[in-house]
């Protein structure tokens, strides 16, 4: 890779930290020696801390862009602060007007819950299409003779594709979403590809199953459900927890993101599954049954879990065909069994929303 010399004028972040002397020689020190300089959209936010954490850990210097939306957990701060190859600016993807130079703009941040995308989907239109249009167009006006174009790495997912009763996709099946929220992702992976051709930008979409892990802002199912259970209210499953889901670890997601980077071939789609599919009722009974201490508890399931609940747009099963990035080869390293035991644990005793 050729190096660097990004063009750096910084004082203060947007969150009114001061980026030492000390910071910006070692960002130009490293360009220099032709290490990777990343932007990370959505660093606060649950998959991109754990993206965040693998490239700050390689070394790489980080500029990690975040919104601050009630699902961004600012705190995470203190710890990427603590790296002398971080920087934090707070804005909104939408709102950026400069893109320093960089190897990889890794697009993270987005609206992603899909009973807020169906009451309201203002947001999603913004921050899902308008602010991935954003940033493809500050990627295309970069000039090509001062500075290599980024590869623009953005993060879809699997429901683009609508759902599937047998089989899995591919990344070569029609996108076929059901909802706003995976309307406007199946949009913007439009908006990638159509960049693509017209302007030659380089580029990955990624396009993983449902992630869990720690961190994860309660508006999901597993720690909505540990949530409830916290609070002595009953665990809401639409559809009578029939949908099936594919798990996947935010770590493992985060790994596939250092593996395309290694191995990948630009201007691919990859798909990323996790290991196994379960329905939603049988996700919440392994929460109970871990929450409890007791095996036994699912037996009386009624007491614990609503019903009533039934939601628009709702897709049956998602799964997805990942042979291209096992090909490179990665695969999913957590068992969903024995984490589910260790983030019940650690919402029970440290849940700070």
């Amino acid at each position: 890779m050729p190096s660097k010399k990004p063009q750096m004028m910084m004082s203060k972040d947007d969150y009114g930290h001061a980026n030492s002397n000390d910071k910006i020689e070692k960002y130009l020190s490293e360009a220099e020696k032709g290490l990777k300089i990343v932007y990370i959209t959505g660093c606060l936010g649950f998959i991109g801390s754990y993206v965040t954490r693998k490239c700050l850990k390689r070394g790489w210097m980080v500029r990690g862009i975040d919104k601050c939306t009630y699902a961004s957990n600012p705190s995470r701060l203190e710890e990427f602060n603590s790296y002398d190859n971080f920087y934090f600016e707070k804005k909104d993807i939408k709102d950026l007007k400069h893109l320093y130079d960089c190897d990889y703009v890794i697009n993270i941040a987005a609206e992603s819950h899909v009973g807020n995308s169906i009451i309201q989907s203002d947001d999603f239109m913004d921050s899902n299409i308008s602010g991935v249009k954003n940033l493809l167009d500050l990627i295309r006006h970069k000039p090509t003779n001062v500075s290599k174009r980024p590869i623009f790495l953005h993060f879809s997912t699997d429901e683009v594709y609508g759902d599937i009763n047998t089989g899995a996709h591919t990344e070569n099946d029609l996108l076929k979403p059901s909802n706003p929220y995976s309307a406007a992702k199946a949009s913007a992976d439009m908006l990638v590809l159509a960049w693509s051709r017209t302007y030659g930008l380089q580029y990955n979409i990624l396009r993983p199953t449902n992630n869990y892990g720690i961190g994860q802002y309660p508006e999901k199912l597993i720690p909505l459900t540990i949530k409830n259970l916290n609070r002595g209210l009953k665990i809401r499953l639409h559809n009578n927890g029939t949908p099936v889901r594919n798990w996947l670890h935010a770590d493992d997601t985060a790994e596939a993101v250092m593996r395309i980077i290694d191995s990948g071939v630009t201007n691919e789609i990859y798909n990323i599954a996790g290991a196994f599919e379960q329905t939603n009722i049988e996700t919440a009974k392994k929460i109970l049954k871990c929450y409890f201490e007791n095996p036994m508890i699912s037996n009386d399931i009624e007491r614990f879990i609503d019903f009533s609940y039934s939601r628009e747009g709702q897709d049956v099963r998602y799964a997805l065909d990942d042979k291209k990035l096992r090909d490179l080869g990665w695969s999913p390293k957590r068992n969903f069994d024995e984490e589910i035991l260790e983030i019940v644990k650690h919402y029970k005793n440290n849940f700070i929303w």
